[in-house]
């Protein structure tokens, strides 16, 4: 199944005319997943038509302002709206207590019952994936996250039909488990593939180290921030940024399917493709975000 992403905003400290705030929304199944909550999400989520009270889960990188002025607003409206579920947060060592504090700082009308978590490794699986969170590198504990889906086994419809299997009995191979049918011996292996599950990651606000290519291994999407040019390496370096040569080669390196660039500097507004081109040229398939943008893995 495909996995719908949506960027609802893609600008780095500092929002421009066409890009706000940093939030990145995933759907899957039953789940809605929201990474970071920039100043003004709520009214992106409006204009790409997307309900709130949707939202499961919501993944802390970092307590910088950019990336989590959007959540008082955000428990207010769904305070307001109902929100009929118990909404997780989690987030790096700090996540707790910064919750805590907002609703120290804030009045709110209505009620919402969170549940707060503070990550590293493996910290959410069901039955289809799992959600991993890797420690990054900046002025604040960042991390990145990984969506897993798991891995699934297959069955070949055609074979099904030519050997006319129906009824409970296709469960068992659904199982990969042997199983006889008119006197016929069938193997699970001979009617089954391996559907292997995708991987899509989430780095951004951080230095180039081994972590990021731990944690962007094998993805079949990597989403990272592209802060700066090479240009500004020392800069990157200071205020502890990737460049996007640098994410290209994360992505290179980590033998990433596709790269999408994201937290894009106000720096680059009228030019834009100066990142882009400078990714390419380590890693072909780049492109670069825009905020109300969607797309599929």
């Amino acid at each position: 199944m495909k996995i719908p992403i949506t960027f609802l905003g893609t600008s780095q400290a500092i929002p421009t005319e066409k890009r706000n705030h940093t939030a990145v929304l995933l759907k899957y199944r039953d789940e809605t997943i929201l990474i970071d909550c920039g100043e003004g999400t709520q009214r992106q989520f409006r204009k790409v038509h997307l309900n709130p009270c949707k939202i499961t889960r919501i993944l802390i990188t970092h307590w910088h302002g950019d990336h989590v002025l959007g959540l008082p607003g955000l428990f207010q409206t769904l305070a307001l709206s109902n929100y009929p579920k118990t909404l997780h947060i989690y987030g790096p060592r700090g996540t707790k207590r910064f919750i805590n504090e907002i609703y120290k700082m804030f009045l709110f009308a209505g009620k919402l019952k969170i549940e707060v978590k503070e990550v590293n490794g493996k910290f959410f699986e069901n039955n289809d994936f799992y959600l991993e969170a890797t420690p990054l590198k900046h002025g604040a504990g960042v991390n990145g996250y990984s969506f897993i889906e798991k891995d699934k086994i297959r069955l070949d419809k055609n074979k099904l039909r030519k050997l006319k299997i129906k009824g409970k009995i296709i469960s068992d191979l659904q199982k990969g488990e042997d199983i006889v049918w008119q006197g016929r011996k069938i193997k699970a292996k001979d009617i089954t593939y391996l559907q292997k599950g995708k991987k899509i990651t989430f780095l951004w606000d951080t230095v180039l180290f081994e972590n990021c290519y731990k944690a962007a291994k094998n993805s079949d999407l990597l989403i990272s921030e592209s802060n700066f040019t090479e240009k500004e390496a020392e800069l990157a370096r200071e205020y502890k940024h990737l460049t996007a040569k640098q994410a290209a080669q994360i992505a290179k390196k980590s033998k990433v399917k596709k790269l999408i660039l994201t937290h894009l500097s106000q720096r680059y507004e009228n030019n834009e493709n100066i990142i882009l081109n400078e990714a390419k040229k380590v890693f072909k398939n780049t492109i670069l975000a825009e905020d109300l943008m969607k797309v599929e893995v």
